[in-house]
C-alpha cells in the first residue's frame, strides 16, 4: 500500500502542479509504473475543474463558469499538456523530415502553428462545454456535468497513455523528459490505465447508456494521431501524448454533444 501510494504522489507531482510529500522525486522505476494512474490524474484535475465551473456558476453565466473551469484545468497542470499541443502544432507544422520535427518541439519559443493551434482548441473546449452544458437541466444537471468534466479528462488520458501501449518513443537519446515512461508495462500499468480512465464514462452511461458511443469517435482519432506520429518521428515523444491528450478531449466533448442531440 505505501509503495502504491508512492506510485500515485510521482505520478501526481509529475503531471500537476498540486503539492507532494517531500519525499516524492521522479524516480525513474516510479514514473514508469505511475502510468497506471495517469487517468485518474483527470479525476483530480476534472474535480477541480467542475469546483470552479460550480462556484463562479453561482453568480454568473454559464459561459464565465465555462471559462473559469477551462483556467483551473490548466493551471493545476501547468499547462503541462497544452504546451505539448503547442509543440506539435509547430513541428509537424513546419518540419519535414524527423529530425526537423524533433528539433522544433525540443524548442521551447511558441511558433505561430503552435499559438493558432491554441487559440483555437482553447475555442473549441469553450463553445463545446458551454453548449452542453446548456443541454443540462434537470434536477440531476450539476452531477452530470461534473461527470462530463471527468470522464472528458480521464478518457482523453487513457487515449493519450495507450500510445505508449502500442507505441516505441521516438528519440534516441533522454532529452525528453517523458523518456522515464517510455518504457515496457506491466499488465497492471495497462489494466489501471484502463479501470480509472473508463470509470467516470461507465458512471455517465448510467443515466443514458448512449453516452458509450463516444469511445468510438476518440479511439478513432487516436489511432490516427498515433499513426500519423509514426509515420513522420517513428514512434511518439512526451509532446505527442500531450497533444493527443487535449484533441481527444475535444473529440469527446464533440461526441458528446452529438450523440445528446442527434442519437
Amino acid at each position: 500500500m505505501k509503495k502504491e501510494l508512492h506510485i500515485f504522489f510521482t505520478c501526481l507531482m509529475f503531471y500537476t502542479r498540486i503539492p507532494c510529500p517531500k519525499n516524492i522525486n521522479h524516480d525513474p522505476d516510479y514514473l514508469n509504473k505511475a502510468t497506471r494512474y495517469f487517468p485518474f490524474i483527470g479525476w483530480i484535475v476534472g474535480t477541480i475543474s467542475f469546483a470552479f465551473f460550480y462556484i463562479f456558476s453561482l453568480f454568473l453565466s454559464t459561459e464565465t463558469a465555462v471559462i473559469f473551469a477551462i483556467i483551473a484545468s490548466v493551471l493545476t497542470t501547468g499547462a503541462f499538456h497544452e504546451d505539448g499541443f503547442a509543440d506539435v502544432c509547430d513541428g509537424f507544422g513546419g518540419g519535414w523530415t524527423k529530425e526537423k520535427i524533433l528539433m522544433i518541439m525540443k524548442d521551447s519559443a511558441i511558433g505561430a502553428y503552435g499559438a493558432i493551434g491554441l487559440v483555437l482548441l482553447f475555442l473549441a473546449k469553450f463553445k463545446l462545454l458551454t453548449e452542453s452544458i446548456s443541454l443540462f437541466t434537470n434536477s440531476n444537471s450539476y452531477l452530470l456535468v461534473f461527470l462530463l468534466f471527468i470522464s472528458a479528462h480521464s478518457i482523453s488520458r487513457l487515449a493519450a497513455i495507450s500510445i505508449i501501449f502500442t507505441h516505441e518513443y521516438s528519440r534516441d537519446d533522454a532529452s525528453s523528459k517523458s523518456k522515464p515512461i517510455a518504457k515496457k508495462h506491466s499488465w497492471k500499468e495497462i489494466f489501471g490505465s484502463f479501470f480509472f480512465g473508463l470509470i467516470p464514462l461507465l458512471a455517465l452511461s448510467y443515466f443514458n447508456s448512449k453516452f458509450l458511443l463516444a469511445l468510438i469517435p476518440v479511439f478513432i482519432m487516436r489511432y490516427f494521431l498515433a499513426r500519423y506520429f509514426q509515420k513522420w518521428i517513428d514512434g511518439y515523444t512526451g509532446d505527442c501524448l500531450g497533444a493527443t491528450q487535449q484533441v481527444c478531449e475535444v473529440v469527446y466533448y464533440l461526441s458528446f454533444l452529438l450523440i445528446w442531440k442527434f442519437i
